[in-house]
Formats: C-alpha cells, structure tokens, sequence
C-alpha cells in the first residue's frame, strides 16, 4: 500500500490506531452510529429502507463527481446518465459483501464494470490501466486478506482512500471507492444493513473531501492522519443522513 504509514507493518490497519486522536475519533462515531441505528429501530427496519439508503447514497456520490443532486429523478429511473450509473451499480452493491469478502479485486473489478459500462471502452471495463495502480490495489487486497484488530470504520476509510487515490481504473474511480467503502461497512459489521449514507458525509463535507484525498496521495504518516480524523467526522455525517425514521413519542411497554 502506498502510503508510508502502512508499509512494513505486520497489521497496518491497527498501526494506524496509535495515530494521536484516531480511537478517540473512531470510536466515538462507531458509538453514534450504534447509538442512531439503534433508536431507529434498526431491528425493524425494512429492505425498502436499504433501498433508499443505497439509492441516496448513489446520487451523493454522483454528485461529488459533478452531477445534479436530484433523488426524485433518480427514484423513477430518470436524470443524469453518471447517476444512473451509480444507482445502478448500487443495486448489486450488497450482493458482492461475499464477493469482497473472498476477492476483493474481484469485487472492484465488477464495480467498476457495473459503474462504466457504456463510458469506456468494453476492454477497459473492470481492468486497471495503470500498472502503479494496480499494484496499490493488490497490495490493498493482500493487506485485507490478512487478520486485523483494526475497527471497521479504519479499514473502510483507508479502502475508500486507497481505491481513491490509485487511480487503477480507466474512470470512475472515486464512485467506485466510495461504493467499497461501504462493502467494507458491511462486510465488518459497522452498518450490516447499509441504513447510513457515508457518501452523503463526504458530498457535505464539500471542498474538503477532495483536499483530504488529495492530501492522503502525498502519503505521508501526517496525511494518512488528517484523513482518518476526516473520515471520522464523515462517517458520522453520513449515519445523521439515514432515512431511517427516528421513532415518535415514548415507547409503549
């Protein structure tokens, strides 16, 4: 993995953890996100409610790569072709947690398949073009493949910044690491039922979401840091974004 942080660490993941600020910051938004999810009703949720987490999450994302932000056109199937293109790959985000969990390459692979399909050559779909890029990603892959102690919301930030900054892809490479960000959610057990929008934390941070990325590239311990404090603030962000509704009233007993 790129940054100098993670190199030569027999658990990068949890190395990062000894970062000033970073189990602070982490911890306290897993405990907001646990906290949210839970007086939401998490356990009486319904797929109609993933649904809307996922299609929510897709215009986010689009919209960070410049695409309007319009949620009711994209709910009936209408607006900006690259929203479309992340909605329709979100509709088998959830169906590759297995996929990432075996093959993570694999799983890219198809998301970026799912996202660039009429956009870039057919050859180029789901290939990396960049040979320094696919080798951060094989390195990111033989990093996941190896046991961590790290929390979830570490390893889904440093995926997403990975994929990010690699540039592996012909396209679409931030869509595609925003979308693995949240297999990573999944598959660890932070939002198993995908209820919050960590694509909308990033789009409402704004400028800021490309300067940390841009940040993260140089790839010094100092960057990877300030990433992962963003992270921390995005991911809690992204949680308040839910369209779990919170409950009405006092609870019957």
């Amino acid at each position: 993995m790129a940054p100098s942080t993670l190199q030569g660490v027999p658990d990068p993941f949890s190395a990062l953890m000894d970062l000033e600020g970073v189990p602070s910051a982490f911890a306290a938004t897993r405990d907001g996100i646990d906290s949210l999810l839970r007086d939401r009703g998490l356990r009486r949720t319904s797929p109609e409610a993933t649904a809307e987490s996922l299609l929510r999450g897709a215009a986010a994302s689009a919209a960070i790569e410049g695409a309007p932000y319009d949620l009711e056109a994209l709910r009936a199937g209408e607006g900006d072709p690259l929203a479309l293109a992340a909605a329709r790959m979100s509709t088998e985000l959830l169906g590759l947690v297995p996929t990432w969990q075996r093959a993570p390459l694999q799983a890219l692979a198809r998301l970026h398949t799912l996202v660039a399909r009429g956009g870039v050559a057919d050859a180029d779909l789901g290939r990396p073009v960049d040979p320094a890029g696919a080798r951060r990603l094989t390195a990111l892959a033989q990093t996941l493949a190896a046991p961590s102690d790290a929390p979830g919301l570490v390893v889904a930030a440093v995926v997403h910044a990975e994929v990010a900054t690699a540039g592996a892809f012909a396209s679409d490479n931030g869509l595609v690491a925003r979308a693995a960000e949240r297999l990573v959610l999944v598959a660890r057990g932070v939002d198993p039922a995908a209820l919050t929008v960590p694509e909308a934390g990033h789009r409402a941070a704004g400028r800021a979401y490309g300067a940390a990325l841009a940040d993260y590239a140089g790839g010094s311990p100092a960057s990877v840091h300030r990433w992962l404090l963003y992270a921390a603030q995005a991911f809690a962000d992204g949680a308040e974004a839910s369209p779990v509704e919170p409950p009405r009233g006092p609870r019957r007993t």
